[in-house]
């Protein structure tokens, strides 16, 4: 069975935005996190994303910028000799109620489902806390980093006290590839 590592996109990948990342321009990768995926891509794991993108449903953005907003992600990465496996998001807003939004552990489902993962052994890196919800739900291993809303989530929410910390994803991986190679 592959080992997969679960991303969630703004706040861990990309710098985040309460205003929403609504073009390519304002998709700006966090230092490290880009040679993180390459990293674990050349460890053999399979990397996919799972986020919300509720900017679609208020209108804010297009389909067609989402996917120019994910081409610079690739073209990005490309350079690094990496590439992501899947991109999953929920484009509908919260009123919608639908099981694809996290914290509901829809998209980490079809991640599973499409990849044929096991949840439990894959962890899931995410800055909020309907990251570590969704990944609860899901029984997938939840992680959270100190970037985008990761501090926030750390003094605002005691049930994230038990969840494994990282400053941001090259921390992780890191130490994810550390623990694996022993």
């Amino acid at each position: 069975m592959s080992r997969m590592v679960i991303i969630d996109r703004d706040g861990v990948i990309n710098q985040d935005s309460d205003s929403y990342i609504k073009s390519a321009d304002e998709w700006i990768p966090i230092s490290g996190s880009l040679e993180a995926i390459s990293r674990l891509k050349k460890a053999g794991y399979l990397v996919t994303i799972a986020s919300n993108q509720s900017g679609l449903a208020r209108g804010l953005y297009s389909e067609e910028t989402l996917q120019q907003i994910h081409d610079k992600m690739k073209r990005m990465l490309a350079v690094r000799g990496a590439s992501v496996d899947g991109i999953f998001y929920c484009p509908h807003g919260p009123e919608a109620n639908c099981v694809c939004r996290k914290p509901k552990p829809g998209l980490l489902i079809q991640i599973a489902s499409k990849f044929d993962i096991d949840l439990s052994v894959t962890p899931f890196v995410g800055d909020s806390i309907s990251d570590i919800q969704a990944a609860q739900m899901a029984n997938a291993l939840p992680v959270l980093v100190r970037t985008g809303k990761g501090e926030y989530v750390m003094q605002n929410y005691p049930e994230a006290v038990d969840v494994p910390v990282y400053d941001d994803l090259a921390h992780f991986v890191r130490d994810t590839l550390r623990k694996n190679a022993s």
